[in-house]
């Protein structure tokens, strides 16, 4: 199913010194991104937001169809001009950035804020609430304007009371709001260039509106395009599971969502003393139960708070995890580049398990060896994935290993991708016996991946 590169996190532009050049900075790494094994690209938010008070990440909306072309909610002036760009860059390098990645074979995802919006530029009066809010958009670019029943509670919901951070929530009943979406939606899609949504905050709103979205048909280049989509669905598996039901019930192009219950239990893989393998063989997460709709990720730019926090410890467990298992993985940006995991070119990083995952990471998954400090299972493979071996030690103090029945018989194993904390040993070829029957090893507190040579 491919790789995602999550290509953000927050305040990037700022952090990296690229303020209003992030567009032309990813495009710089696609080159090293496809020869990876990366094919996709997910991008934030790329309409032109309220950026009160300073610089945006794009999720305080302001003019959908404001990529960075119109003067308008500026924090600065060139030439005594007010800036056009987004804090990514313009509409138009944002157009090169998808081009070079389709040229490379890339598909680029784009988020897509659809619960709130931001900054609007006059008060109005509802009387439902009987008070005054911030609800009246009338956008430089003309299109998709909004005013106070576009937003709950509204004539179409005057119930719903619910605002997000205090920014109003776009009505979807409302005709008008409806038509503005799917609208957007196909401009980003057929004019711009992306190949699909990750969605943002759908506990916010009905699924109905992204079954809407994925049930339409979209042309680019005279070509049909097959649309993706994620949903940002931040909740247990059984909720995840009716909301992927009601937004794919009678669907002909089926949406996915996060994996939370799978990350949160990596983080105590990686974060908690004791944490007993067998956990990965236990189901609740969507990679078990649903693996064609999970998508699998370690952290991404929501877990930077201390009641959300970034996994902290022997991140790479949780990389082995997901670039080894079903499901379509997501890599986290900061963790691939300033945090240095991605190590392209090494066997001890992302780079290598990214590759592992795209030449060998087929088929259904068979664990055949748990306890609580080691973990063996087998990709079995499928078409031109031959499948492999994963081996994940929990013990912190010595390699670890079993002997373990595979589906391969007299076959020699190499080892394409292992780390841990002993850096002076590295995983030995493997041969298999007449009945499949062979021994497989990781160092202490890591993981080993062995591909089969015939």
């Amino acid at each position: 199913m491919g790789v995602i590169m999550q290509a953000f996190y927050w305040d990037c532009p700022r952090i990296e010194g690229k303020e209003y050049e992030w567009w032309n900075h990813v495009k710089g790494e696609i080159p090293s991104l496809k020869t990876a094994g990366f094919t996709a690209l997910w991008l934030p938010p790329a309409s032109k937001a309220a950026n009160v008070g300073g610089m945006s990440m794009g999720y305080d909306v302001y003019d959908y169809y404001d990529l960075g072309k119109y003067p308008q909610k500026a924090v600065r002036k060139i030439n005594g001009k007010d800036e056009v760009r987004t804090w990514f860059g313009s509409e138009e390098e944002l157009q090169f950035l998808i081009r070079a990645a389709h040229a490379k074979g890339l598909k680029v995802y784009a988020d897509l804020v659809l619960n709130h919006n931001n900054g609007a530029d006059a008060e109005e009066f509802n009387p439902i609430t009987n008070r005054s809010w911030w609800t009246r958009f009338t956008p430089r670019s003309g299109r998709f304007s909004r005013d106070w029943t576009c937003f709950n509670p509204s004539p179409y919901r005057a119930l719903d009371t619910t605002a997000f951070g205090d920014m109003p929530d776009l009505c979807h009943i409302n005709p008008r709001v409806s038509t503005g979406i799917l609208n957007h939606a196909k401009w980003l899609i057929e004019e711009i260039g992306f190949d699909g949504f990750r969605y943002d905050f759908v506990k916010g709103f009905g699924a109905w509106i992204i079954r809407a979205i994925h049930d339409r048909t979209y042309m680019r280049g005279g070509r049909p395009v097959e649309l993706f989509g994620v949903g940002e669905c931040w909740a247990g598996d059984d909720y995840i599971d009716n909301w992927l039901d009601a937004v794919n019930s009678w669907a002909a192009h089926r949406v996915g969502a996060f994996d939370f219950p799978l990350r949160y239990r990596l983080k105590d893989l990686c974060d908690a003393y004791g944490f007993s393998l067998r956990r990965l063989a236990e189901g609740g997460v969507l990679m078990k139960d649903r693996p064609f709709e999970a998508v699998t990720f370690v952290d991404n730019h929501d877990f930077r708070g201390h009641g959300n926090s970034a996994i902290a410890n022997d991140k790479l467990l949780a990389y082995a995890v997901i670039l080894t298992h079903e499901g379509y993985p997501c890599v986290f940006w900061q963790d691939y580049f300033p945090r240095g995991l991605g190590r392209a070119g090494k066997q001890n990083g992302i780079a290598a398990l990214v590759k592992a995952h795209e030449d060998h990471a087929g088929g259904e998954t068979s664990v055949l060896y748990g306890d609580d400090d080691l973990y063996v299972m087998q990709r079995n493979g499928f078409d031109a994935q031959k499948g492999l071996i994963f081996v994940l030690n929990n013990r912190g103090d010595a390699w670890n290993g079993a002997r373990v029945r595979t589906q391969w018989k007299n076959t020699k194993f190499e080892p394409v991708a292992w780390c841990g904390r002993d850096d002076a040993r590295v995983p030995q070829a493997q041969q298999t016996e007449g009945d499949g029957s062979g021994e497989f090893s990781a160092p202490p507190r890591g993981y080993a991946v062995y591909v089969p040579q015939n």
